[in-house]
Order: C-alpha cells, then structure tokens, then sequence
C-alpha cells in the first residue's frame, strides 16, 4: 500500500510539474532567453571545438607551452632579482661601513687650530655645522649612487630643553629623510647596536620638483658626535638601476616567451596537418564512397605510416569494389534468371493449365483415384501460377522497374473489398472479421492495387494463423499519416520473428512442408509495396497471444512518416493489460486517501479498447524510444515503449 501510495505521489507530481513547464514559471521566458543569447555563440565554437582535431591540438599545445613559458619566466625573474638585490646588499653594506667609519673617525679626531685639516676643525663649531658639513662631505663621494640622512637621537620625541646634541634631521639631495628612513628601522637603531637595513623608498622634498619616490635600500647606524652624543646616520642606496635591468629582462623573457610559444603553436599546426590532412582527405574518399564512387582513392606519397595506411585504404577500396561488383553482377544475373525463367514458363504454364482443365473438367468419369490427382494437380497449378506472379512482381521491384499510380483513395472502400474477398477462408476457418474506426473517411495517395494486395495478404495471414479466433482490423489517421492495423489472436510470434517475417520464403515452422499455404513471398512483396509508397509495414507478435501487422503510409504522396496513428503493440498485450491493471491498483490506492488532501487529484485509469479509434500524436519517429500510443488529450503521455515496438520501429 506505501509503495502504491509513493507511486501515486510521484505520477501526480510529475503531472504538477509538466503544467508548471508548460504554463510557464515566472522569469521562465528570461531565462529561456539569456539561455539562447548565450547559446548561439558558444554552439559553434562548441561544435568547431568538438570536429576539429587540428584546432585541440593546437590549442592545448599553445597552452601547455604557455603555462611552461610562465613557470620558467617566474623562475629566471625570482633568480634574477634576487642576485641584483644581493650584490646590491652587498656592496651597499661595504660602502655604508666605510661611511660609518669615517664619520666616526672625525667625531673622535682632537680639536686643532689649522693645518691641512682645517675644514675638519671642531674648534668654534657646533654640533649641527659639524653634521651638516659630515653630511655633505659623505654624500659628495657618492655621486648619486647613494645619500646620507642624519638624524638626532630618538628623533621624533620630545627634546627636552637644553639637551647638547644634534637636534633635527638633515640630508642630501633633497631627500625627505623622516619620510625615506621607515620609524621600523629607526627604532632598531636606537635600541641596538650595530648595523641595519631594510627596504624603502626615497622621498623627496619640494625642492627636488616633482621626482617621484623610488625603491631605496637603507642602511643605518648608531653613531656619536663631536659633542659625544648619539645620533643615526644612514645610507640610501636607489634600486632604480637594479630595477630597469629587471625590467629589463622581464621584457627579454616575455618577449622571448611570446616568440616560443608562437613558434611551437606553428610548429604542432604544420605537425598536426601532415598527419590530420590524410586523415580527413580518408575520411572524405569514404564519404564518397558510402555514396557511391567507388572509384575514389587516396593520393599516396612517400613510404611511412601515412603512406602506408593510404595505400591499405586504397586496397580496401579496391577489394570492395570488386565485391561490389561481383555481387552487383550476381544479382543481376539472378534478377535476369528469375525474369527469363517467370516468362518463359508462361507459355508452357498456359498449355498445361488448358490440358489441366480439361482433366479437371472430366473427372466426374475417371475412378476416385485418377479424380483426386486432377483435383490436386488443378490446385498445384493455381499456386504454381501464383508463385509465378510473385516471382515477376519481385523481380520489378529488385529491378527498380515498380511503378506507383497514387491516387486520393478511401482506405475503408480498401478495406471492404479485401474483407469481401476473405469472407469464404474466414466462414471456413470459422472466424469473425471485425472492423474498427471505419465511421470517419481514411484518406490518403496511395495506389489502390498495392495497398489492396498488401491488406489481403495481411487479412488472410491473420485469418489462416487464427485459430478460428476474431481478426480485427483498424483504421485510423492523425496528423499526416494513415494507418491499417491487422489484429488476430493465434499462435504469435516468437522474440526476433517480428523482424524475420517479411523476409522471403521464410516460415516460422521450418517443418511444415511447403506443399501448403501461400507462396512464401507475400509479406515480402507487401513490405516493398509499403516502401514503394514511403510508408511501413511493420509486425508485432507475442507467443500464444497472437500477432498485430501495421501498414502506415503517408496521407500526402512523398511526404515523410513522422510516427504511426495507432501502437504497434495492441492495447490488449499482456504488458499492456499489465501495465493497466497495476495502474488501476495505483488508482484505487489513491482514492482512498483522505478528502483534505488538497489538490492531489487521482491517476486517471487507461482508457480501455473500444470501437473508436482515439486520435494520436505521429510525431515520434521509429527507434526513438518513444511510443506512439492512442490516449485523450489529458492523459499524460506514455513515455516508456517495449522491445518489439523499438525493434520493429527500428528497421
């Protein structure tokens, strides 16, 4: 009962869900649109993507260089960068030292009066003239390769008044030096001995006009004046230089890297193109031939692989011409056989059918034995007479020579006729033949005799393999299709026979002798007048459950078959009543839920088999795995369809 009842949930929510698709949910249309807007452009690429190999591998060459190309570019510019700025460390560290000990050599040097040191003379100056002169004599020797900021001890705290000392900050160059030295390294130089460095940039003052801050290294140190109180005296070093030989091969390597990666994707392309170009110029020759020219060969140069798969395609090509041929050869031969032989048994046929009659027509004198051998030998002629017949209607229609006389006909008229004429075999075999869906005209272009011989042999099948049983036939049409359906309830078809028993001379009892039944050639001479029409002739069977043949011809002359106005598996099959009698349990489960079950409403039961034909949608095509069956327009559509069906849709 719980998986009743799931089930029933599931149906109903699906019906919900299919309204709600087909009524449309709100800001369905937009995204319908922005999925096509983006759709269109992408199906192209999408598509060119997916038929070109040349364009992948191309492709994903130019990427994977690409991506190699950066790897090793990152590598070479950390390597590069980090030897500049290391011999740049280097040599910044040497020089500030050698700064570093000078000015303290001329702080701790004695006062003198003159002599060549004179400019040196701590006697009359102050601390803050003799930094200022410290500065520029120290940033003389450097000549723009490097500038020295001086500043006080503690430099950015309170000076309490009367403190001895350096008091401010200079430096060369227009620097800004609290803007160029980081407060980080300051205050390592204030709280420790030694030297530090770090990374910055220099700062320039208004007097420098607009120069832009560059990269700097700055080194510094804590030192004593003349006055011995501390102060800090650093070292800029620009990395401008540094930095444009950086730049500098990063623009050696991106070009460099651009020309490589360009140069391979060149080079897979023109790689590629030697081995995708024979491989199309194949693929091309063997469009060809599976149209027909089979002259077609490829071009081979050369003796490698390419070369030598052209010439076993060539091989190929040749060797199944040459079958080809000889079958084509065979067949006509065979086709001309069955032509000389049909005709030229006519005229001795016609004389033994006189003498025949004759024997037959006087046999009420002859002894009970001779009576029964002209009997026999009559009945034996009309089906030799028969098989010639089919044999002659054969060989037109594998000599392409069947002509088709379409004309508007009514198919009930068909149907009577043929009806008509198995009216004596059904009375003898003791079966009813009924007919359904002949209350509206069944219009279609077709040829009368055709479609009349083909319902003939399908009625007196059904009637001969009946078992006395009822054979219904039922018309009916839909959209731009006609259909005729032959139903009986005999011994039916095995698995595999559907597709087996329009072949020629085939029997389903290879035992039985072929002294009786028709000439084996019927169905096949049906099937290729079905085609001859653009229309199907298909057959549906189950064992002990009988057999359904399903002529479908178009409604308009040369108008493709889009699906089939009634199922080829009846409604009355055993998975068909099945599938009814579990949707009838699924039915009663539901109703008896509670009342307040909000709008749930209950699985409508299959339709059963009536009199009526109930129009159908022919728009699925044969092999699809969808099924055309007869339904009202609100029940939801099947969607699910046997083997045989697919199996026979499918040829």
């Amino acid at each position: 009962m719980q998986s009743g009842r799931d089930r029933a949930g599931s149906h109903r929510w699906s019906l919900r869900a299919g309204r709600l698709l087909q009524e449309g949910a709100p800001g369905a249309s937009v995204l319908r649109l922005c999925v096509r807007l983006v759709r269109r452009p992408v199906l192209p690429a999408v598509r060119l993507w997916r038929r070109n190999m040349q364009l992948r591998v191309v492709a994903a060459t130019l990427l994977m260089s690409l991506a190699v190309v950066l790897a090793l570019g990152f590598v070479v510019i950390a390597q590069v960068s980090k030897g500049l700025l290391d011999a740049k460390e280097e040599a910044a560290q040497s020089q500030a030292a050698g700064g570093f000990a000078v000015a303290q050599e001329k702080a701790n040097t004695p006062a003198t009066v003159d002599g060549p040191d004179a400019a040196d003379n701590k006697v009359g100056l102050d601390a803050s003239t003799w930094m200022n002169s410290l500065v520029k004599q120290l940033a003389s020797g450097g000549q723009t390769a490097f500038e020295v900021v001086a500043l006080g001890a503690g430099t950015g705290e309170q000076v309490l008044p009367g403190t001895q000392g350096v008091k401010g900050a200079r430096a060369s160059g227009n620097v800004d030096p609290t803007a160029s030295v980081p407060v980080k390294l300051r205050r390592a130089v204030n709280h420790s001995a030694g030297t530090f460095k770090t990374f910055s940039e220099i700062r320039y003052t208004a007097g420098a006009g607009e120069k832009a801050p560059e990269p700097a290294l700055v080194v510094g140190k804590r030192l004593t004046d003349i006055n011995g109180d501390p102060y800090d005296l650093y070292y800029l070093f620009p990395l401008s230089q540094e930095e444009e030989s950086l730049n500098l091969v990063k623009s050696t390597i991106a070009t460099a890297g651009l020309f490589v990666v360009v140069l391979l994707s060149a080079i897979a392309w023109l790689v590629v193109r030697q081995i995708v170009t024979p491989v199309r110029m194949a693929a091309g020759i063997a469009e060809r031939l599976s149209a027909g020219r089979l002259q077609e060969r490829m071009k081979v140069t050369g003796e490698d692989d390419i070369a030598r798969l052209g010439e076993a395609f060539n091989k190929m090509a040749q060797n199944l011409q040459n079958k080809i041929q000889q079958l084509e050869d065979l067949s006509r031969m065979q086709r001309r056989f069955v032509s000389d032989v049909s005709h030229e048994l006519r005229t001795p046929l016609t004389t033994v059918r006189m003498a025949a009659d004759v024997i037959h027509d006087a046999r009420v004198d002859f002894d009970p034995v001779t009576a029964r051998s002209a009997e026999l030998l009559a009945g034996q002629l009309d089906r030799f007479e028969s098989l010639l017949s089919d044999l002659l209607e054969i060989s037109r229609f594998d000599a392409g020579a069947a002509a088709l006389e379409a004309e508007p006909i009514d198919l009930r008229d068909v149907v009577r006729r043929v009806i008509d004429g198995a009216e004596p075999l059904a009375e003898h075999k003791g079966t009813r033949i009924r007919v359904l869906g002949d209350t509206q005209p069944v219009i279609a272009e077709a040829d009368a005799r055709r479609v009349e011989r083909v319902l003939r042999n399908l009625v007196v099948n059904a009637v001969e393999h009946g078992e006395g049983r009822d054979v219904v036939v039922r018309l009916a049409s839909a959209g731009g299709a006609v259909a005729v359906a032959v139903r009986d309830y005999g011994v039916g078809l095995k698995p595999g026979e559907a597709t087996r028993v329009f072949n020629r001379f085939w029997r389903a009892d290879p035992a039985r002798a072929r002294t009786t039944g028709g000439t084996g050639l019927g169905l096949s001479i049906a099937v290729e007048d079905a085609r001859l029409h653009g229309g199907w002739l298909q057959a549906w069977g189950e064992p002990g459950g009988g057999s359904q043949f399903r002529l479908t011809l178009p409604r308009t002359a040369d108008e493709p078959l889009r699906g089939s106005p009634i199922p080829l598996e009846p409604e009355d099959s055993r998975a068909n009543r099945a599938r009814a009698a579990a949707d009838a349990a699924g039915g009663a489960v539901e109703r008896q839920q509670p009342a307040d079950a909000g709008d749930r409403s209950t699985i409508p039961p299959r339709p059963a088999a009536s009199g009526q034909s109930v129009p159908a949608d022919p728009t699925a095509l044969p092999g699809s795995g969808a099924r055309v069956v007869a339904r009202p327009a609100e029940q939801a559509p099947q969607e699910e369809r046997t083997d045989a069906d697919a199996d026979a849709d499918g040829r």
